[in-house]
């Protein structure tokens, strides 16, 4: 397919649509069909009414919806209309489309977490501060009725709000000790109960002191933590699935001569399979009959189509270019080659998700911790007062309440929040919880060629070595190929202003390049050992006008914006930088030496990307990928953090921690910094939290510590951590 024209296509092409969107198609009558693509080029709210608009003007669509954020448009069409259709389209006016396979997809949830976080902090919030208000009132002198009537009423606000609002911890909390286990959540979860209980307690034998106004806040901030953590996650669907999503469902079966469309579930070694050009290849096998090129970017990252002839092998999600084959069936369905890079990404997701936060590690000792020492006390003042069962357990629940890890809980989140908030600024999108801190951990920077380093898009490079007139006859032979380098020249011609030749008898031959007619000679445009050009080290086409000798047009893959700031940051920062790609030797030896890269490796398939990175791994290096192709995805999850580019192929973005949102690389810098330092943050916080318990817990062991003192002490303990998180978004920090 070809590539977008801009890199906002919209800005091209919604104008086009604009003025060709009709009144709309009700249908056919009949039932409709549900189509998906996916849409990885969609920028603005210009890209989606360029995109509904254009395809509302297609015979047969019923309605079209863009969904920004998934970058995917769902079309609802009558039963004819084939997906393939749509997306050559799209294509085709600037938008790069790629038919999915719903049925491959499973149903994205919405964030329906982030919301009932927000709602259960809110109802929270509400009723601590009006307790706050009531214990305020008792500390101030009420006494007897008055302080009782007050305790009723903060037991009348506190109790069903806590019921509510901390469910999320009582459901965490139950789940661990089923199965005998620990987590933060437990003791957080005791704390709550056991202070909202003795609060009761405490009330109906009219008691001093009430624990509602703790209760409240402890699940307040412990909220707040929990929502902070929560919107530093992607809820990212699987990438092995958007790689499933991908593959072609249907397939073109010849039988008896006959096309017949297929399930490509129901294919078959050996069956015979027809590809037109501009579709994707839908299963392994080996080229009958037919020559053409073909794509294969997206799966091995070589930037230029190679040739596909009989005998030659050709994989599923190649994109055939020039010439219809029929392909014989090898392998189809799981046995596929892009299937497998499906299954080496889900399990270098599944290794990965094993890393262990910097919270889970304080959590997994301060849990344990936690229960030992309120026991301690309670058995102790139990003891001490001789089986003072109130005071003892009005202790042990200050105990509990006091050390609990409001500070803890926030101590990761609130420093991720910040740090993300100044990253977006600069560009970048933080998907995963502990990216930061393993971002801050790299060593080793491992970079992909095209579409990374690279625009991924060939320029011509040698436009004034060649004649005016040939140019013309170059143009004018290019303007009729979807092929990258003729599509190249076209840009180059007619942006110098140069008409294109008149030719006649123009024929596109599959695998080779095009061949005219001009002045009574034969003209030709395509591979060099069709024209009998010696082969260049380098990215060529070359032109032959009659007899003479044949001349190349030469190209480079201009750098990235960019790029080279983002190296040399790298290696400022100490980290090794080393360059991986599937493309030509020349090609990647080129752009290292570009950027000054010494380690580089070529013609790496996917299998040999994961395979370097475990190399890396293994001799003891924190690895970060930077990639953005369907060869990269199994790399960007094995990788120790990955980060993608905007423009990259959606599953790239999915199986990515970070997205880079802009054109420019240079913010990869300031996003290894930024996390160093925000990593610092973190174990400052836990320093802050430390140091507060060796205060309040003598304190608390005492007997010295009222349910308000500890309210507040842990309230203060929280907003210290979070105003220490607040120091990321300094200019200097």
């Amino acid at each position: 397919m070809a590539a977008p024209v801009s890199a906002c296509p919209a800005c091209d092409a919604a104008h086009l649509a604009e003025e060709t969107a009709g009144r709309g198609y009700a249908g056919d009558g009949g039932e409709s069909r549900r189509i998906m693509l996916s849409l990885p080029q969609v920028y603005c709210a210009a890209c989606i009414v360029g995109v509904e608009r254009g395809l509302a003007t297609q015979p047969g669509v019923r309605s079209a919806r863009v969904n920004l954020t998934l970058k995917r448009a769902t079309v609802e069409a009558d039963q004819g209309v084939e997906a393939e259709d749509l997306a050559a389209y799209l294509t085709g006016i600037g938008y790069e489309a790629y038919e999915l396979d719903a049925g491959a997809l499973s149903a994205t949830e919405t964030d329906k977490r982030s919301r009932d976080l927000m709602m259960r902090m809110g109802v929270a919030g509400f009723g601590m501060m009006n307790v706050m208000l009531l214990s305020v009132a008792v500390w101030s002198g009420a006494t007897e009725a008055t302080r009782d009537l007050f305790h009723w009423v903060s037991a009348a606000i506190a109790l069903p709000i806590v019921a509510f609002s901390a469910q999320p911890f009582f459901r965490n909390a139950w789940t661990a000790l089923r199965v005998a286990r620990l987590n933060m959540d437990v003791p957080i979860s005791l704390a709550i109960i056991l202070a909202a209980g003795m609060s009761v307690y405490e009330t109906m034998h009219s008691g001093q002191h009430a624990y509602f106004d703790a209760a409240l806040s402890l699940t307040f901030f412990l909220l707040a933590g929990r929502y902070l953590d929560h919107r530093t996650r992607a809820v990212a669907r699987s990438a092995a699935e958007e790689l499933a999503a991908l593959e072609v469902p249907r397939a073109h079966k010849i039988v008896d001569g006959q096309e017949v469309v297929v399930p490509v579930a129901e294919l078959a070694v050996g069956d015979v399979v027809r590809v037109t050009p501009g579709n994707r290849v839908p299963v392994d096998g080996m080229v009958e009959t037919g020559e053409s090129e073909v794509d294969r970017s997206l799966l091995t990252g070589e930037s230029l189509p190679v040739f596909a002839g009989p005998g030659e092998m050709v994989n599923a999600g190649e994109v055939n270019l020039t010439g219809p084959l029929t392909v014989r069936v090898a392998a189809t369905g799981e046995d596929t080659s892009l299937h497998r890079m499906a299954d080496l990404v889900a399990i270098a997701e599944t290794a990965r998700n094993k890393y262990t936060s910097l919270a889970d590690k304080a959590a997994a000792i301060y849990a344990p911790a936690v229960h030992l020492l309120a026991l301690g006390s309670f058995v102790a003042w139990l003891v001490i007062t001789g089986g003072d069962v109130r005071l003892a357990l009005n202790i042990a629940v200050a105990v509990l309440i006091i050390t609990c890890p409001c500070a803890l809980g926030l101590a990761v989140p609130a420093v991720t929040t910040a740090a993300s908030g100044r990253l977006f600024k600069r560009g970048m999108l933080l998907k995963s919880a502990t990216a930061m801190e393993r971002l801050a951990e790299v060593d080793h920077v491992v970079f992909d060629k095209t579409g990374t380093l690279t625009q991924g898009e060939p320029t011509l490079d040698n436009m004034g070595d060649h004649a005016e007139a040939d140019l013309a006859i170059a143009g004018a032979l290019a303007q009729g190929s979807s092929h990258p380098l003729a599509q190249a020249i076209t840009q180059a011609v007619s942006g110098a202003g140069i008409m294109p030749s008149v030719l006649s008898e123009v024929r596109e031959i599959p695998g080779y390049g095009i061949e005219a007619q001009h002045g009574g000679e034969i003209v030709r445009l395509g591979r060099a050992e069709w024209l009998g050009a010696r082969t260049l080290d380098r990215t060529a086409t070359y032109l032959k006008i009659g007899k003479r000798p044949a001349v190349a047009f030469t190209f480079n893959d201009a750098l990235r914006e960019g790029a080279a700031e983002a190296v040399a940051a790298m290696k400022a920062q100490g980290c090794a930088v080393t360059l991986i790609s599937g493309d030509a030797p020349a090609a990647v030896q080129d752009v290292a030496f570009r950027l000054g890269i010494e380690d580089y490796r070529a013609g790496m398939l996917p299998e040999g990307k994961v395979g370097a990175l475990e190399e890396l791994a293994a001799g003891g290096a924190k690895v970060l990928m930077v990639g953005d192709g369907l060869n990269d995805t199994a790399a960007l999850a094995a990788a120790h953090v990955s980060i993608s580019p905007a423009s990259a192929l959606e599953a790239a973005r999915v199986v990515s921690d970070i997205v880079l949102l802009g054109k420019s690389l240079e913010p990869l810098g300031e996003a290894v910094s930024t996390s160093r330092k925000a990593t610092k943050r973190i174990k400052e916080n836990f320093g802050i939290s430390t140091a507060y318990n060796l205060i309040a817990i003598p304190i608390a062991l005492l007997g010295f510590a009222t349910p308000l003192a500890a309210a507040l002490a842990m309230s203060l303990s929280s907003i210290t951590v979070s105003l220490n998180a607040l120091r990321l978004k300094a200019r200097r920090s």
